[in-house]
């Protein structure tokens, strides 16, 4: 594989998603505005890339105020994605609120972002907008994100394929024993040279009794021979994360212990990822990889969810856990990533990424669980 031209991925549908936005307020309280200020709700909205901004979306308008470092970009990039909306520059934090309290004339009921304002926000606001009744909405772009177009799933899967050959190109550097940093800033070298922005999140390269820490940083353990290894890791295609884990024993076909773990994470992962389907809740494709693992004597072992919703950030809706009470649709991308982990001697997780279908789901992530066919085990 080389490196990927995004431009040749089927575009995303950016022209159509302030629309639905606005077709959404009625249902979050009836504000006549909403002030958008998590930056990947933005770009979801409007295909702004900065690093700074806030978005104004009415019913008959919408109105980007950023600084001007993005001038040209901004303009640019609604253009290229089909976004109404207005660009407004203004050099600093106040000026830009300033610009959003002319455009609202202090009397329309505004919608905040409500997850993504913290309290010192909300007093500023309070005082910007002293004339508008001010309402917290949840989840109001989220839910819109949480269901890709065809041009996200292809980027998330772009963003998969690339994962999946830069662990082939690597996976013979285990034989020089490295360390964990070592290896994996060698996969996020050969992420990126495939064609990749990036890591989707900071690699988890777990090696040994390291394994049984299901967020374990990696640092200057060496990998070795006959260690359970837990390789977490993904990156970025146009904005798009992917996300996968697998799990080997370094050289060795897997025996005794560590093929028990291996032989319940697998089993229960897949049975996870048969449950996926839409009209299927988030707990109940977390009940059944526990059930699956409870019949293996391993339940307690499993100590954390198992999966959640990838797109522009790694970690979004919907969410698969006990608590969760998202119900799947069609187009959602989720992952599924059941972990059983033995404290002092180390842990197994099993992770792909799969697209809900209507008739159940589709891997996106295409590496094999026995990384043996990509290498060959040791016999002695």
């Amino acid at each position: 594989m080389t490196g990927l031209d995004a431009a040749t991925l089927a575009p995303c549908d950016v022209a159509g998603r302030l629309g639905r936005v606005r077709a959404r307020l009625a249902d979050a309280g009836s504000p006549e505005a909403l002030l958008v200020s998590a930056l990947a709700n933005i770009r979801y909205l409007t295909g702004f890339t900065g690093s700074a901004g806030r978005l104004l979306v009415r019913a008959d308008d919408a109105v980007l105020v950023t600084d001007g470092r993005y001038g040209d970009q901004a303009t640019e990039e609604l253009a290229a994605a089909g976004a109404e909306a207005r660009v407004v520059i203004r050099p600093t934090a106040a000026t830009q609120r300033e610009a959003l309290a002319a455009e609202l004339a202090g009397a329309t009921p505004l919608g905040l972002d409500g997850a993504n304002v913290t309290w010192d926000e909300l007093r500023t606001y309070r005082d910007t907008f002293g004339g508008a009744q001010l309402q917290s909405t949840t989840g109001l772009v989220e839910r819109l994100r949480a269901v890709k177009d065809a041009g996200e799933v292809a980027r998330i899967e772009a963003a998969c394929d690339i994962a999946s050959a830069a662990l082939a190109e690597v996976l013979a550097l285990l034989d020089d024993e490295p360390t964990e940093r070592a290896f994996a800033m060698e996969l996020e070298w050969a992420m990126r040279r495939l064609g990749a922005s990036g890591p989707s999140f900071e690699s988890i390269v777990a090696a040994g009794p390291n394994a049984a820490k299901p967020h374990h940083r990696a640092g200057d353990t060496p990998i070795r021979a006959g260690d359970l290894l837990v390789l977490d890791y993904g990156c970025i295609v146009d904005g798009y994360c992917s996300d996968m884990t697998r799990t080997m024993v370094v050289g060795f076909s897997p025996d005794g212990w560590q093929a028990e773990l291996l032989h319940a994470a697998t089993e229960a992962q897949a049975d996870g990822v048969a449950a996926v389907g839409p009209g299927v809740t988030g707990k109940a494709v977390h009940e059944r990889c526990l059930a699956t693992l409870t019949d293996r004597g391993m339940a307690e072992l499993f100590i954390h969810g198992t999966g959640h919703g990838v797109g522009l950030q790694i970690h979004e809706a919907p969410w698969l856990g006990s608590a969760s009470v998202d119900t799947l649709e069609v187009g959602n991308v989720i992952t599924v990533e059941p972990g059983v982990y033995r404290v002092g001697l180390g842990g197994v997780r099993v992770e792909d990424t799969v697209l809900v279908t209507p008739d159940g789901c589709r891997p996106l992530t295409k590496t094999p669980k026995d990384l043996s066919c990509l290498r060959s085990p040791r016999t002695t």
